[in-house]
């Protein structure tokens, strides 16, 4: 669409199919949906795909793809040289369509594959030169739509107006959207004024009242029109969702959904996850997806005739049964299930996999982990923590899983969201997801589940998270949000995260935005979950330079869990934000307790809650009850 850098990593969050950018020369754009990617733009030339395919086994079961694919980087090609997959570009459209000049107020609508600088042809017509602007405005709905905010519609009170005379958009000097008129050169006008609002119950201002011109309930809502602009679709397919109008630049208008997953090698006694991994990546795995479409059962001497160097220390044995997990996709002895115990959430179950493993000692090429000897950790380290892991080295895969609108958390399902990723869903070898694939280290610990056990059972600590749980159950309502349970292990554990990452910045070298959190947390009575995972993973050798091991082994943690404690006993707002816990919440939602940006909140990219469900009374109690946290006796204030 223009040139401007986007990196690889930014095509799966936060630029990702259905996302707004703004380019280096100031244009809007909405990033393609899957169909054309990969695809040269003239259409000429091959395209090798199998140079961009990445496998992660527990990652495609759950969201029910064939692979991963990362996105394309860009490359220049010159003539004479055969350089491979050369002049791939992402898809980008132009959107909003609407333009207005910012001389004589004119809108004008232009497509969506309109290129470069856009000129008014009103001033052009009295001989000056004025760019046109794209709109600040857009309109969108619950389900993942977009479209350009109904002009016509809006200031006819029409949904079929004939009128197509010029229109205005006109600013009167104001701050608010009260001060943002339209007009149509036919005398009709009407301001933006609450454009941008909605009822709790998901009416919205704009769907209720475009069309009202007199008496309440006097005609029906003007719903969304179902339109999806990053597929290059201009036709409408309708929708029952009420229209919401927006700002482009609101944070509200765009949440991709990326699902993550550590990489747990696949082996057993007999056939080693060095092998897997070989047969898992370039080149074997290109031979191994070309032939297995004709021969169901590959015979190891197909693939050590071109690649015999690779296969030379392993046994014909042992490639035999490493093609059959990775070609059919069979469980190996350590190969853990996936399956959820009980009622537990399928994502609960999915860390589970990962909490299993990383809580052992394990030596593989894509995840190297040592266990910390805990007699040698000071008595904060071995009271309330029961096993410290330090991870030299692991692999995570992120892969963008589709996108909502208007809220995070919407609750819709996997097959929804892919719907909105392309015209036609693909099946079998040619469904796939965008992926990116970093390699980092960390810190696992898993707290003490004796101790953790009895405080979960004091009555204090149970009833100041059934008041945050009651107010995510009352927003979950009116948001739509997914079913889930807020309880005091999950907050604990949370908070906790946040506490240490904070107080890591200082230590170990990363910035705050480096590190991440992955929680494991469960209160089932046979199989508990208690362990945080803080790592850092980059694309590049950021990712691996070793000062979150170092902060992790004895005489370096205990300082760091002290310093982060004694930081959260007071917050530099307090005693505002500590009584916010007392009398109803504060943050996103409300969804926080005694937590703000001064002492408990990362930034979004760290938090795998958008830093909701924060809470310092649970970690180290309150003024007014100091017996309330789970580290109270570390409290010095």
């Amino acid at each position: 669409m223009t040139e401007g850098p986007v990196r690889r990593s930014q095509m799966i969050a936060p630029f990702g199919a259905g996302a707004l950018v703004v380019a280096r020369n100031g244009v809007s754009l909405i990033s393609g949906g899957l169909d054309h990617w990969f695809e040269r733009e003239d259409g000429s030339g091959n395209v090798d795909i199998s140079e961009y395919i990445v496998h992660e086994w527990r990652l495609e079961k759950l969201l029910q793809v064939d692979h991963f694919r990362l996105p394309a980087d860009f490359r220049r090609g010159f003539k004479g040289q055969d350089i491979p997959n050369a002049w791939l570009t992402q898809p980008f459209l132009r959107f909003p369509r609407w333009h207005f000049c910012p001389s004589c107020n004119r809108l004008h609508e232009r497509p969506l594959t309109e290129r470069g600088r856009i000129w008014c042809p009103a001033c052009k017509r009295d001989k000056k030169n004025r760019p046109l602007f794209q709109v600040p405005f857009v309109a969108m709905c619950e389900k993942g739509h977009i479209q350009d905010f109904p002009w016509r519609e809006w200031v006819h009170r029409s949904e079929s107006t004939s009128c197509l005379k010029d229109l205005r958009l006109i600013a009167t000097g104001g701050a608010s959207l009260a001060a943002q008129r339209v007009e149509c050169e036919c005398g009709a006008k009407r301001t933006l004024a609450r454009i941008t609002e909605a009822d709790p119950d998901g009416f919205t201002f704009l769907s209720k009242n475009l069309l009202r011109d007199k008496d309440e309930g006097e005609n029906p809502p003007y719903l969304c029109r179902g339109l999806r602009p990053w597929l290059g679709e201009q036709e409408p397919s309708g929708c029952d969702r009420h229209l919401r109008g927006s700002l482009r630049s609101a944070s509200n208008l765009y949440f991709g959904v990326v699902s993550s997953s550590i990489y747990l090698p696949r082996s057993s006694d007999f056939v080693p996850s060095s092998l897997i991994s070989l047969l898992e990546e370039p080149p074997l795995s290109t031979l191994i997806n070309a032939l297995s479409p004709v021969l169901p059962d590959i015979e190891p001497q197909l693939l050590r005739q071109p690649h015999e160097l690779l296969l030379e220390p392993y046994t014909d044995e042992q490639i035999h049964s490493a093609l059959k997990i990775v070609q059919k996709g069979e469980s190996s002895v350590e190969a853990p299930s996936t399956e959820p115990i009980g009622n537990e959430d399928k994502e609960v179950a999915f860390r589970r996999d990962e909490f299993d493993v990383l809580r052992i000692p394990r030596r593989d090429n894509q995840l190297l982990t040592v266990q910390a000897d805990l007699e040698q950790y000071e008595e904060i380290v071995r009271s309330y923590f029961s096993n410290v892991i330090l991870i030299h080295k692991l692999r995570e895969t992120r892969a963008f899983a589709g996108f909502t609108r208007v809220y995070p958390d919407d609750g819709t399902g996997l097959e929804d969201r892919k719907k909105l990723l392309r015209r036609k869903l693909p099946k079998g070898e040619r469904d796939w997801l965008p992926a990116y694939v970093v390699f980092g280290e960390g810190i696992f610990i898993e707290l003490d589940e004796s101790r953790l056990r009895q405080w979960e059972n004091r009555a204090s600590v149970n009833m100041r998270v059934q008041r945050l749980d009651a107010q995510y159950q009352t927003v979950r309502r009116t948001k739509g949000l997914r079913s889930r349970r807020i309880d005091q292990r999950f907050l604990l554990l949370h908070t906790l995260s946040h506490l240490l990452m904070n107080r890591l910045t200082y230590e170990c070298g990363y910035s705050s935005a480096a590190l991440r959190e992955r929680l494991y947390c469960s209160s089932h009575p046979d199989h508990p979950m208690a362990g945080i995972l803080i790592y850092t993973a980059a694309g590049d050798a950021e990712g691996t330079m070793g000062g979150l091991v170092r902060m992790g082994k004895p005489g370096n943690l205990e300082p760091v869990i002290r310093r982060a404690l004694e930081s959260a006993g007071w917050c530099s707002a307090d005693p505002v934000c500590a009584e916010a816990g007392e009398v109803g919440g504060q943050g996103p939602e409300s969804l926080n307790l005694a937590a703000c940006h001064n002492c408990a909140l990362v930034p979004e990219t760290a938090c795998e809650e958008f830093n909701r469900f924060l809470d310092r009374g649970m970690a180290i109690g309150t003024p007014a009850d100091t017996d309330i946290g789970f580290f109270e006796e570390q409290r010095i204030l």
